[in-house]
C-alpha cells in the first residue's frame, strides 16, 4: 500500500514509530507536513499539493494532527475523504475530540460517565458553580488544550474565582470540573485500536503535581484493567467515532470516569512502558480497512 502520515516532523516518536511499522510490513509510506498542503477546489476534481506537486495513487492516510493546527487538520482530512482516500480518523471525529466541551455531551448521552464538569455562560455564576460542583478545589480547564496545558487546580473558592477571572481577561472559554481527590493524581490511559484495547498504562503524577501527564514530569507503569474500565474506554472511542484513540480515566470512588478522549494519542509512553507495537497495531487496522 502506498500510505501518507500526516505529521508535522518524521523526526517525532509516534510518526517514526509508524514508519518503521509500515516498512517492515512492506509498504510505501510518506511523511507530509499538514501546513505544507495546499487544497484545491474544482467541481469532481477535489486535489492536494504537496510542496507544489499533487498527492497521488495513496491507498490510506494516518493523521497526526497536533492541537494547534486542528482545522487545518480537519479541512486536508475532509479533502482526503472527498478524494476517496481512507483515513483512520475522520474530519468530524477530529473535530468532536478536540472540543473538550462537545466531547462531554457527546459522553452525556451515552450515559459514560466523568467528573461533575460547569461550562459557566455567565463569569459571575462561578461561586454557584463551585458550589454545585461540591465547594473547593476544583480543577478549571481551558476548552481546548493538550498535554496538561489549558489545565488548573484551584485549591480554594476564593482562587478559582480569581482565576475565573482571569481567565475571562483573556477572553478564554473555561470548564470547572470536580477535583477528584481519591485518584491521588493517578490516571490510567488506555489505547484503542480499531474498537480493541492494545495497551493501557497507569500514569502518576510527580510530587506536589494533581497532573499525570508523562510530559509534565510524571511517571508510568503497565496497568491491570477492571473489566468496567475495558467497557468504558471502548464506549467512549465508539461515542466519539474514534477508531483509534486514547483514552484517559480516573479511578472514583463511583467507578471508572473518562477524563479525556484523544484522537492522536501519542505512542511513546505506552510503547516504552507496555513494550508493545502499538505501531503495528495501527498499521494492522489500515491492512484489514482496505
Amino acid at each position: 500500500m502506498n500510505l501518507v502520515i500526516l505529521s508535522r516532523s518524521a523526526n517525532l516518536y509516534s510518526t517514526n514509530s509508524l514508519v518503521q511499522a509500515a516498512i517492515k510490513r512492506k509498504h510505501n509510506v510518506r511523511v507530509v507536513d499538514p501546513l505544507l498542503c495546499d487544497i484545491v477546489l474544482e467541481q469532481g476534481k477535489p486535489v492536494i499539493y504537496f510542496q507544489n506537486q499533487p498527492l497521488k495513487h495513496i491507498d490510506a492516510v494516518i493523521p497526526r494532527i497536533g492541537s494547534s493546527i486542528t482545522y487545518k487538520g480537519k479541512v486536508l482530512i475532509s479533502q482526503f475523504e472527498a478524494m476517496n482516500v481512507f483515513t483512520t480518523l475522520g474530519a468530524e471525529a477530529l473535530t468532536v475530540s478536540r472540543d473538550k466541551l462537545q466531547s462531554l455531551q457527546k459522553l452525556t448521552l451515552a450515559n459514560i460517565d466523568f467528573p461533575k464538569t460547569i461550562f459557566p455562560s455567565q463569569f459571575q455564576l462561578a461561586e454557584t458553580s463551585i458550589d454545585y460542583l461540591g465547594g473547593a478545589p476544583v480543577v478549571l480547564k481551558l476548552i481546548e488544550g493538550t498535554q496538561g496545558m489549558g489545565v488548573v487546580l484551584a485549591e480554594t473558592k476564593n482562587a478559582a474565582e480569581s482565576m475565573i477571572d482571569a481567565f475571562k481577561g483573556m477572553n478564554q472559554p473555561v470548564m470547572l470540573q470536580e477535583f477528584i481527590k481519591e485518584s491521588k493524581g493517578s490516571d490510567i490511559r488506555v489505547f484503542v485500536v480499531d474498537n480493541e484495547i492494545v495497551g493501557a498504562i497507569q500514569r502518576q503524577g510527580k510530587e506536589g503535581e494533581f497532573r499525570s501527564n508523562l510530559h509534565r514530569g510524571g511517571s508510568a507503569k503497565v496497568a491491570i484493567l477492571s473489566d468496567e474500565e475495558k467497557k468504558v474506554a471502548l464506549q467512549a472511542a465508539k461515542t466519539l467515532g474514534l477508531k483509534i484513540a486514547g483514552i484517559d480515566m480516573l479511578q472514583s470512588d463511583r467507578g471508572p470516569l473518562v477524563l479525556e478522549v484523544n484522537s492522536s494519542p501519542g505512542l511513546e509512553g505506552i510503547e516504552l512502558v507496555t513494550k508493545k507495537d502499538i505501531a503495528k497495531s495501527i498499521i494492522r487496522f489500515v491492512e484489514k480497512s482496505m
